[in-house]
């Protein structure tokens, strides 16, 4: 009987190793297929502690990990807290009252994420947000829509459903386009192979109408898929002056052996990201080089071209919320190409300690001013006196 069950045991155990090995002959082979680029820009990025010619105030503060701000236009603003509360901003106050709550699953990066306001608000009083739940005994993200009363926000519709979801590379942000088309970013969830797969709507830039409907001049019909082979997709925001559409995306964290290679990309329709078959920017064809790459661990958020007067030397520059390297960064482009002239990292003097910490997101308000989330009670960071606020930058003098 021992020896019935030692041999047993043995025979498990060659199994198990056996099952081992396989395992990474596999990951060494993917990691062989991958083909990995460096960095097509040309620059250095430059380190600018005190930001240029600017400074930042706490605006509001003791918030619960706060992912995304938009302003209304009669001067309310609405913040959202992955736990599932959307939160007003009144007269540049707080109300204690959430504005909504949502049932959400927050796990890991899951929760509420994402906010945009339609297009014709308030005409059309309508504020979309995204987020993860639960159904059964698997995790998803979508897009719903809350109408404005006021003080409050009440359900509306389900404008995009069955997004995969999970702990970890939910993409989550929301916004709405020069096109009036509402786009969305879509992680593969730590699934590589959905960021290829077509008919998943997991890694991917989606794209549908104000009421959730495929638009008829999007790439694939039927689909509300945009762009693809997008790992995790942060951040979206429109170049002044010619449209385009940018992207901020999160490289590999030891996917098949490799770290960093975190992207900004000019997003076209139909077009291929690459991942997991590419990384960096390897000029391999169908795919599509990002414009920039750190190699350093960069991982960008929030993203906003700069539009307003009251900073006039920032007009044009796309600013870039960025999380484990704690700062805010500058690029500017030469005039009104997707050509980097300077990279700027604002408020840190290194590539892992800033002096407000992780940073989620970064839009301009109606004041001219920008407007940064920092998200130090997530888990991920180490919390401040106050945290987490949303720090208002104005001009130094």
């Amino acid at each position: 009987m021992i020896v019935a069950v030692s041999r047993s045991y043995y025979r498990s155990f060659v199994k198990a190793l056996f099952i081992l090995i396989l395992v990474h002959i596999f990951s060494l082979c993917a990691s062989c297929a991958q083909t990995v680029g460096g960095k097509p820009q040309s620059v250095e990025d430059v380190f600018l502690p005190e930001g240029d010619g600017v400074k930042a105030e706490t605006w509001i503060e003791n918030l619960r990990i706060p992912w995304s701000l938009v302003f209304l236009p009669d001067g309310r603003a609405l913040v959202s807290e992955r736990p599932g509360a959307i939160r007003l901003i009144k007269d540049g106050k707080l109300l204690s009252k959430p504005y909504a709550r949502l049932n959400v699953e927050h796990i890991g990066e899951g929760g509420l994420m994402g906010l945009a306001l339609h297009p014709s608000f308030p005409n059309k009083p309508y504020v979309y947000a995204m987020h993860t739940y639960r159904k059964g005994d698997k995790s998803y993200n979508r897009v719903i829509r809350l109408k404005d009363n006021g003080g409050e926000g009440v359900f509306d519709r389900v404008i995009l459903d069955n997004i995969p979801g999970g702990r970890l590379h939910n993409g989550g942000r929301i916004a709405f386009g020069p096109d009036g088309m509402l786009y969305i970013t879509a992680g593969e969830t730590f699934h590589s192979e959905l960021a290829q797969d077509l008919h998943s709507l997991g890694g991917k830039i989606l794209r549908v109408t104000p009421e959730g409907r495929v638009p008829g001049d999007n790439p694939i019909k039927g689909s509300p898929v945009y762009s693809y082979g997008n790992r995790n997709p942060q951040g979206l925001a429109w170049q002044p002056g010619t449209d385009r559409l940018f992207e901020s995306e999160h490289g590999p964290s030891g996917e098949y052996g490799h770290f960093a290679h975190d992207e900004i990309n000019v997003v076209i329709k139909g077009g291929n990201y690459g991942w997991p078959r590419v990384i960096g920017a390897p000029g391999r064809k169908p795919y599509i080089d990002p414009i920039i790459v750190w190699e350093k661990t960069t991982p960008p958020s929030g993203i906003n071209f700069y539009r307003g007067d009251l900073l006039k030397n920032l007009k044009g520059d796309l600013f870039v919320a960025t999380l484990r390297s704690e700062a805010l960064l500058r690029i500017r482009f030469r005039g009104k190409s997707d050509k980097v002239a300077r990279i700027e990292r604002w408020f840190a003097s290194d590539y892992s300690d800033g002096k407000y910490g992780r940073i989620r997101d970064v839009v301009e308000g109606p004041d001219g001013a920008l407007y940064f989330l920092t998200n130090n009670t997530d888990g991920r960071g180490s919390p401040r006196a106050g945290d987490d606020k949303i720090y208002r930058i104005i001009p130094s003098r």
